[in-house]
């Protein structure tokens, strides 16, 4: 981690005082050189380091026993990390930001934090519509070789990692509580699969407990580890708006998915949009409109002959460990070939081949296939998603 466990557990120790955050512990690093220097400085010295009385009581307060609940869990298990930002394995995007956490505690594989991540966020309760979006959406970004990040939260946040790993992709929970808690509960399954096939990530000490005020604090992480952010579903006063303004102000890309005009969970996007979000329809805009970003993440302003690229030696960009194979789509003359019905599933295979250039409805597809209605639902907006086909309204779809 690059620095030793007396320096670690030093700043362990001040991020578990009260009234501290990235800027104090910063600030008290630049002036005292390290952590250890700045607990064994004199209250003068402190407050010259612009440490207010209470917190510097605060600060006085904490003892050295407490890290030992954040030492404990970091050696009771396999894939339990503590990163700091002299770790090469810190985020590179988010150790650029000026509230860059000092501390993150990760479960899982601390490597995707440098790959190319997606957010995606939306409503606690969403729509059918809304569910089915962020499903499709996930599983596409994700067998192109994206990492979701998401807060790991009831609704879309949650669909949106099961979409990823469903499609056999990579995924990131970024939580508002200490990692050995689990919130809300109903997703601890989720969680297990995600330190598995990805990642968890806090800022907050372990023990600490959900409180309100940490969620919006949270946001800043999931928008800052990601290229952009997509809002799938979001009321007005959504916390995804937060981090839809999170992801402004750290200059990255904000993208929306409209929808009906009468549905309160669409008012959210179609603010955003009206305030210059990316409106976009398929999953596949937001890989054409981040391309750009990809060229220079890779590290390189030519497209690579070969896409199978690996993790790189630390001085250089990480690269990704899975393909982006959609680059090469929008790079060349070989769309066609990129969209041949053969990398279909079987079944997607099989709902397109009952698809012609006259509109067919859904019910008549469920009946030819002998797929369930929710099978072919789910596979009709993939489908939609990739460009093989168009929904004419009414329940009907037609062959591009």
């Amino acid at each position: 981690m690059n620095i030793t466990e007396d320096e670690l557990r030093a700043r362990l120790q001040i991020w578990r005082a009260v009234g501290i955050g990235p800027a104090t512990l910063n600030r008290l690093l630049n002036h005292f050189g390290s952590a250890v220097a700045a607990l064994d400085g004199s209250d003068a010295e402190l407050a010259k380091a612009g440490l207010k009385p209470d917190t510097l009581q605060n600060l006085r307060s904490v003892p050295i026993e407490a890290t030992l609940a954040d030492l404990e869990w970091l050696h009771r298990a396999q894939h339990r990390h503590i990163l700091v930002p002299e770790d090469p394995r810190y985020p590179k995007l988010l150790r650029d930001l000026k509230a860059a956490p000092p501390i993150l505690f990760v479960a899982g594989q601390p490597e995707l934090l440098n790959e190319p991540q997606l957010a995606m966020v939306g409503s606690r309760t969403p729509t059918t519509y809304g569910k089915e979006n962020a499903q499709a959406f996930a599983q596409y970004l994700a067998k192109h070789g994206i990492t979701v990040t998401s807060g790991l939260a009831l609704g879309i946040d949650a669909v949106s990692h099961q979409g990823a790993l469903e499609a056999g992709g990579t995924t990131i929970a970024v939580i508002a509580t200490g990692l050995d808690i689990i919130y809300p509960a109903k997703n601890r399954s989720l969680a297990e699969r995600i330190v598995e096939h990805g990642a968890i990530v806090s800022e907050f000490p372990i023990g600490v407990k959900p409180q309100a005020q940490n969620f919006p604090r949270r946001n800043r992480i999931i928008s800052g580890l990601s290229l952009g952010s997509l809002v799938v579903e979001a009321a007005l006063q959504s916390g995804s708006l937060v981090t839809a303004q999170h992801a402004l102000e750290q200059g990255r890309e904000v993208f929306a998915i409209p929808g009906s005009i009468h549905s309160p969970l669409a008012h959210g996007c179609h603010r955003l949009i009206r305030q210059g979000a990316k409106l976009v329809e398929t999953a596949a805009d937001i890989l054409e409109e981040l391309t750009p970003q990809l060229h220079a993440y890779l590290g390189s302003t030519a497209m690579p002959t070969a896409l199978a690229l690996s993790t790189t030696q630390a001085s250089k960009p990480i690269k990704p460990t899975k393909p982006l194979s959609f680059l090469k789509s929008l790079t060349t003359q070989e769309n066609t070939e990129e969209r041949s019905e053969a990398k279909l599933d079987p079944e997607e295979q099989q709902i397109l081949a009952t698809i012609g250039l006259e509109p067919i409805p859904i019910d008549q597809i469920v009946l030819q296939t002998g797929l369930t209605p929710d099978v072919v639902s789910s596979m009709l907006l993939m489908l939609e998603l990739q460009g093989y086909i168009a929904a004419c309204g009414g329940g009907r779809y037609q062959r591009l």
